[in-house]
């Protein structure tokens, strides 16, 4: 079958109503469950779906990494569009993303995200994305849960862009690890700028806790260096010596 026959029968009709109905299905559970944790067991069932009839299969690497049980901030590079629901399946944690605020005032989606809990990111107004990095710290310490951010600040067509500070700031704020995951083979499913969907192999890898609890806020664009290293690390990226120069000297937990 061509890949615009499977994309016009397959994939493009199933994530449309995959969508749909379980968008449709955390609309009606929400007001029921203020805690988010039913509409993240929605969103995996939905990533799930999505993955099938788009032919995506995915292998972890590394998920012995995450402990059970605890609360992380996850950091992760963002090639695709496909990105989210290619992790949610296989990240065992209540987690929660953070999306561009833009997207909360998406009919249905925003009202999803409001009522799961997930927080929006202001990449063009400081003020307000401090605001949210600081609710999201007290989010994880409050609710024992966990964060997910691509810090990059937005999809990349192949280069490893600088991280932005947030992620460091969360997780040295909630005094939690940061576990960074690398992502590969996603643009080659659904690449930035690209519409056709290509079944494919997509490799997640997850790498070693990185502790902050001794860290102060004053060493977050270090700690954000060493997550940019790390991360490029796991997906086989280029390290300039600069780069490994500015890293913090941390120990695993």
């Amino acid at each position: 079958m061509g890949l615009i026959l499977r994309n016009i029968l397959i994939s493009y009709p199933g994530s449309i109503l995959s969508t749909l109905f379980f968008s449709f299905l955390s609309l009606l559970v929400s007001p029921f469950a203020a805690s988010g944790c039913t509409q993240h067991a929605i969103m995996r069932w939905w990533a799930d779906s999505l993955l099938w009839f788009c032919g995506i299969r995915v292998k972890v690497e590394g998920a012995e990494n995450i402990p059970p049980g605890g609360s992380f901030v996850l950091v992760a590079n963002h090639r695709s569009y496909m990105d989210s629901p290619i992790v949610v399946p296989f990240i065992h944690l209540q987690f929660r993303f953070f999306a561009k605020s833009s997207v909360f005032y998406w009919p249905m989606i925003g009202y999803h995200l409001r009522q799961a809990g997930h927080l929006p990111v202001h990449y063009d107004n400081p003020g307000k994305s401090l605001k949210s990095m600081s609710a999201a710290a007290d989010t994880i310490r409050q609710k024992g849960i966990s964060v997910l951010l691509f810090p990059e600040a937005g999809r990349t067509t192949g280069e490893l862009e600088p991280f932005k500070d947030g992620a460091a700031y969360v997780a040295i704020k909630a005094g939690v690890p940061v576990i960074p995951m690398g992502i590969t083979g996603a643009d080659k499913v659904l690449g930035v700028g690209k519409l056709a969907i290509r079944p494919g192999n997509i490799t997640i890898r997850m790498g070693k806790p990185i502790p902050t609890i001794d860290i102060p806020l004053s060493e977050r664009g270090r700690l954000t260096q060493t997550l940019w290293v790390r991360v490029a690390e796991l997906i086989g990226y280029p390290i300039p010596a600069d780069k490994r120069e500015q890293q913090l000297v941390t120990t695993g937990v």
